[in-house]
This record gives C-alpha cells, structure tokens and sequence, in this order.
C-alpha cells in the first residue's frame, strides 16, 4: 500500500522531520486534482463506523475490494501535536499505485532540506520564522461532497 499524506505537518509527525530510520527523505509528490478525486471516489474507510456501513461484515467486504481506503488521522501543529481538526491520509493499492505512478505524478521534490530547516527553528524556539516557511495549504474544493461516503 502507498500512502498519499496531502498535510505537510502530518507528515512530519509521521517521518519525525525526515529523522526515522528509513524515512530520511521527505518527498513532496504533486498528483493531478483527477486522480486524487478517482482515488477519494473509489476509497474505502479503513475502519468500519456503525450507521455509515450497514454492518461489520459489509464494510469488510467494501474494503477488501477498494483500490483505495482513507483514514482521518488528527492534523498537527508545528510542535507535532494534535489538533481538534481532522486530515485526509490516502492509502493506494493496485490498480490504484499504478495510476499514481503512471498516470497521476506530475512532479516530485525532495522537501528535505525544508523539513530540516523547519524543524531547526521550531527546536530553536522561533515557531514564528519557521511557520513562515510552512508549504501553503488550503482546504481543497468539494470536499464535502467528494468525502461524503468516508464520514461518520
């Protein structure tokens, strides 16, 4: 399964400022907005919610037969601790990863050196500078109806 993490602080929470073994390299993948959407479209939650999956056993057979699942993880400060607020994580399998691959990627970046920057000046007290070279996010478009088979 690859994973498709859109918030750049989540993601730093995952790789611990690109300092994790095996996960020293932070990539910023940009992806088309149709791909993004077929993959939302075609996913499944990765935990079953009772009253939005007519039961256990339902779900299971919906999630074994996605090309996608979605989890709702908490979005994170500069200081990597959670907020009230929720962000979107995409897993991809089959047919999902080779579209991605193939068809989807349209630049790859090695944020590294932006991670660590970040991060040096958080540790060093000045979250202020460091959250000035923060990516720019905004909430994406039609999320409400795009997600709306993925909410409790």
């Amino acid at each position: 399964m690859t994973w498709i993490k859109p918030s750049f602080l989540w993601m730093m929470y995952r790789c611990g400022w690109g300092t994790k073994p095996g996960q020293e390299t932070v990539l910023a993948v940009e992806i088309t907005r149709e791909g993004f959407e077929w993959a939302v479209r075609n996913a499944c939650l990765s935990s079953y919610v009772r009253g939005l999956h007519p039961d256990r056993s339902a779900w299971q057979r919906e999630l074994k037969r996605a090309l996608a699942r979605v989890q709702w993880d908490p979005e994170r400060d500069l200081h990597l601790q959670p907020l009230p607020r929720r962000s979107l994580q995409l897993g991809l399998s089959g047919e999902a990863v080779r579209r991605y691959a193939d068809e989807w990627t349209v630049s790859i970046n090695d944020v590294t050196p932006l991670a660590r920057e970040i991060h040096a000046l958080v540790s060093g007290g000045d979250p202020h500078s460091a959250a000035q070279l923060l990516p720019q996010e905004r909430d994406y478009p039609g999320t409400d109806e795009l997600t709306t088979h993925l909410r409790s």
